[in-house]
């Protein structure tokens, strides 16, 4: 989450940009913050705390959605989260995290037995 983090800030200034459409933005999420977090993702298990934590981050960044202008009174207000992910329409980083690994235990165990991945997936070592 550091350099997940680190990456956001190094470009919050574009993020935050009124210059800037909103699928440009996106792009540079997907492209810069979004892989980072991936590649970190990949070492060990993903907790329950570590999860949620993702999740967190992953809405911080999308709040560069901004807010959104209630019809009937014209008051401000910020997104739900689910209303971002809706806006954002891609997979959320856990799911993504998850179905990779998911991917890669299906890899493991087309393996022959004589590979040490096997074995030590197995249990035999």
């Amino acid at each position: 989450m550091k350099s997940g983090t680190a990456c956001y800030y190094s470009v919050q200034n574009l993020l935050s940009s009124s210059l800037l459409p909103k699928n440009i933005k996106i792009k540079i999420y997907r492209t810069v913050i979004f892989s980072v977090v991936l590649c970190e993702c990949k070492i060990g298990s993903l907790t329950f705390r570590e999860e949620s934590r993702l999740k967190v981050f992953e809405n911080m960044v999308l709040r560069i959605f901004g807010p959104k202008r209630k019809e009937v009174t014209g008051e401000w207000r910020k997104l739900h989260n689910e209303e971002l992910n809706d806006l954002y329409c891609s997979p959320s980083s856990v799911w993504v995290t998850k179905s990779r690994r998911m991917r890669q235990v299906g890899n493991v165990t087309r393996m022959g037995e004589s590979r040490d991945v096997y074995r030590v997936f197995g249990g035999d070592i």
